[in-house]
């Protein structure tokens, strides 16, 4: 059910401003560890930088879908990820029930 004044998709231009955005958000986050790693605990420093850039790598691969018209689709059943979803996580590879089913 689509909701009044919703759009049931992102356009490639909303997607990718999205997209850029989070990327902006990580690499200010790894600078920040980067730059206060002598400080911090140097186990938690490599944890959080190794998510990061597992999160940088979804990016780049959400960009690649964009470009080659997948963006939006589980890569697991082949639905449309529902647009609220993209909106919160635009760099996600598939629907709740696959990721529930993944996890």
């Amino acid at each position: 059910m689509t909701t009044v004044g919703r759009p049931s998709t992102l356009t490639t231009h909303d997607a990718r401003r999205r997209l850029e955005h989070e990327r902006s958000s990580r690499l200010t986050q790894l600078e920040a560890i980067e730059d206060g790693a002598a400080l911090a605990d140097e186990e938690l420093s490599k944890a959080q930088t190794v998510a990061i850039r597992r999160v940088l790598a979804e990016i780049r691969a959400a960009e690649d879908r964009l470009i080659d018209g997948s963006y939006g689709v589980c890569q697991d059943c082949g639905t449309r990820i529902p647009v609220e979803r993209l909106e919160i996580l635009p760099y996600v590879r598939f629907c709740v029930n696959c990721q529930q089913r993944a996890t």
